[in-house]
């Protein structure tokens, strides 16, 4: 097809340069006798000159050309190396566009995760302030235009816009944390604490939010026990905390709550046990994303801000370990982790 082509601009090109030849003739025909009579009266003479000139020039250019080619590729081929088809590995290069070729679709796949993850991200957190902003703005537009003056009205109202506010505060507090831990700028200070007496503070913190819902919470050590372990007593502090509310968020009524220590040789695993609603399994791998909600309605009431698992996994990663989670629907769900021990 593509020699079709080139045949066919050749012709095109010759072509031209004839009809360029015969009406130059007939000019010169017609300036040196004054017409073009000559020619008329030779017209079957002139038609055979024409087509001649036309393959001629067809001939000649092909052959030009072709001359032209040879030279180019000649030129060309004492530029290149001399390989032997004996030298060449196909089996090995066919591998490494193989791997080119991977290697490359996952970068593309890679690129589309993480812009499909900015949207998901920017829609959440664009939810997450809309809803507080907007109960803000509902209930001092009522107190605006006259319930300030009911008493019963204002107290309630005022309460709610508090209520909104802290959210926003809880919120605003919890991106700066995670944002801080993702630029790597909070330090880890690792010093020997008493891991029994940490739990047994953060219980009794909590304690009061537990007990709204009829949750039971329950370590598996006494409060004098002594169990030391390194770490940054703040940042395990709100792993804890923030693993507990979880807990608390997820959990029906009349529950318990489970903090159980387990020792190893130099480790000690710390497991949170609930008797929640449980984890599908197709959201097991993204609970700890930003914002990322099980349950959204459940959760969003109880006023998370969607960020408490996300903030868990950049401390626990701070201090070199991870965060597991086993889960069954209808049944609870496992968080634990683990840290070094004391010396």
């Amino acid at each position: 097809m593509a020699s079709n082509f080139k045949i066919y601009n050749l012709f095109i090109y010759a072509l031209f340069t004839t009809i360029f030849i015969a009406i130059g003739f007939t000019g010169f025909t017609y300036l040196w006798f004054g017409n073009i009579n000559f020619i008329i009266e030779n017209i079957p003479f002139f038609i055979v000159l024409i087509a001649m000139i036309l393959v001629g020039l067809n001939v000649f250019l092909f052959v030009i050309i072709r001359h032209q080619r040879r030279k180019d590729f000649t030129q060309l081929s004492k530029n290149l190396p001399q390989i032997s088809s004996e030298e060449v590995d196909f089996e090995g290069l066919s591998q490494k566009i193989s791997d080119i070729t991977e290697v490359q679709s996952k970068e593309i796949d890679f690129l589309n995760e993480r812009e499909n993850y900015r949207r998901e991200f920017l829609g959440n957190i664009s939810h997450e302030l809309k809803t507080p902003l907007f109960s803000v703005q509902g209930y001092l537009l009522t107190l605006i235009e006259g319930g300030i003056d009911d008493e019963n009205i204002r107290d309630k109202y005022l309460n709610r816009i508090n209520k909104s506010v802290d959210r926003l505060i809880y919120l605003v507090r919890d991106l700066d944390m995670i944002s801080e831990l993702e630029k790597g700028r909070i330090d880890i200070q690792n010093n020997p604490f008493n891991l029994v007496a940490l739990i047994q503070d953060v219980i009794d913190l909590l304690e009061i939010k537990a007990e709204k819902n009829n949750i039971r919470l329950v370590l598996n050590h006494p409060s004098d026990y002594t169990l030391r372990v390194v770490g940054d007593i703040e940042k395990i502090q709100q792993v804890l905390i923030n693993l507990i509310v979880n807990a608390i968020n997820y959990s029906d009524e009349n529950t318990t709550i489970k903090i159980e220590l387990k020792e190893t040789e130099d480790a000690v695993k710390i497991m949170v046990k609930d008797q929640g609603v449980g984890i599908k399994n197709e959201d097991l791998s993204r609970i700890f994303e930003r914002f990322y909600r099980v349950d959204k309605s459940r959760n969003r009431n109880q006023g998370g801000s969607g960020l408490g698992l996300a903030i868990v996994k950049h401390i626990l990663e701070a201090h070199n370990q991870k965060i597991y989670v086993q889960s069954k629907v209808g049944k609870g769900s496992t968080f634990y982790f683990y840290l070094r021990k004391a010396l």
